[in-house]
C-alpha cells in the first residue's frame, strides 16, 4: 500500500497546473493526504473515481484545509480535535483565530491502522504563533495521536512546520531560532520520537543530506536546492517495521512543498 502526503499550497492551483493530475497518473497513491488545501469541496473541480473523498475546510474562504483521498474507503473520519483534547491543551486560538476551524487535523480510521493528516500551524516570521505552537497546539497533537493510538496504530502525516534537526535544512546555523527552528518547535517534534513515534525517513536514513520537502520562491532556493525538511510520515512503533521505501519526491512540481511518502506491508519482512 502507497502512502502519500503532500501540502499543495492551494489545490486549485494544483489542478489548474495540471501537477495533481500528473501526479496521481504518476504514483498512484492509495492513500493521498493533502494539507493547506485552500477550498472547500465544492470550489474543486475533480474526478477521481479511484477514491473516496473527504475534505475538512477552514472557515475562513482560501485558507488552511485537509483532506485524505483512498481507494479503500475509510470506516470513519474525525475532523479536528475532540473536545476534551481541546479542553485540557487549552487549544482556543490567538489574535490569528481559532485553529479548530482552520480544517488542519483529519483523522481516517482503517481496518487495521489510523491515517491522521495535519497541517500544523506556523509560528509566523515574528514568532507571534510560537505560544499556540509550543503551549496548546503540538502537545494536544501528541496527545491527540496517543489516544488514537489506545485502539490501533497511528500513522501520521503532513507539513508540521519545524526542522527537527540540523541535518533537516540547508542552513541551519543561519537559521537557529528563527519560525521552524526554533528550540521549542523542534523539542515539540522530540516530544513525539520520545513518546514511541518513529520518523520513517529518518529512521531508514539516519545520514542523508540535502534531503528537504519545502522550498522558499526567493532566490532560485529549489533549483538551488535550499530547503527544509518539514513534512514527514511518523509511525506508531507497533506498525513502524511495516512501513518500508519512505521516500521524498523533490521531481513533483506544483507547490512549493513535495511529496513525502511511505509503503505498508501486511508483514514486517515483506
Amino acid at each position: 500500500m502507497k502512502l502519500f502526503s503532500w501540502n499543495v499550497n492551494g489545490i486549485r492551483a494544483v489542478l489548474s497546473k495540471g501537477a495533481l493530475q500528473d501526479f496521481i497518473a504518476t504514483y498512484d497513491p492509495d492513500i493521498l493526504c493533502l494539507q493547506e488545501t485552500k477550498a472547500e469541496r465544492g470550489q474543486v473541480e475533480l474526478d477521481l473515481p479511484q477514491y473516496t473523498e473527504h475534505f475538512f475546510s477552514a472557515v475562513k474562504k482560501g485558507y488552511s484545509g485537509t483532506a485524505i483521498f483512498s481507494k479503500t474507503p475509510a470506516l470513519r473520519y474525525i475532523d479536528g480535535f475532540p473536545q476534551d483534547i481541546i479542553d485540557t491543551f487549552n487549544v482556543t486560538g490567538d489574535t490569528y483565530g481559532d485553529p479548530n476551524a482552520e480544517g488542519r487535523i483529519i483523522a481516517a480510521e482503517f481496518t487495521d491502522f489510523w491515517v491522521v493528516t495535519a497541517y500544523t500551524p506556523n509560528s509566523k516570521g515574528d514568532l507571534s504563533r510560537l505560544k499556540l505552537r509550543y503551549d496548546s497546539w503540538d502537545r494536544a497533537c501528541l496527545a491527540y495521536l496517543k489516544q488514537l493510538e489506545q485502539s490501533k496504530p497511528v500513522l501520521y502525516c503532513g507539513d508540521m512546520n519545524v526542522a527537527h534537526a540540523e541535518i533537516d535544512l540547508a542552513n541551519p546555523k543561519a537559521n537557529v531560532g528563527k519560525h521552524g527552528f526554533t528550540n521549542e518547535e523542534r523539542k515539540r517534534f522530540q516530544d513525539y520520537l520520545d513518546a514511541g513515534f518513529v520518523d520513517t525517513f529518518r529512521a531508514a536514513n539516519p545520514n542523508a543530506t540535502e534531503k528537504y520537502t519545502w522550498w522558499t520562491h526567493w532566490a532560485n532556493a529549489r533549483t538551488r536546492n535550499v530547503g527544509w525538511r518539514i513534512d514527514y510520515w511518523l509511525a506508531s512503533k507497533a506498525i513502524a517495521s511495516k512501513v518500508k521505501n519512505p521516500q521524498i519526491h523533490p521531481s513533483v512540481m506544483g507547490s512549493d512543498h513535495c511529496p513525502v511518502s511511505i509503503e505498508l506491508y501486511k508483514g514486517a519482512d515483506s
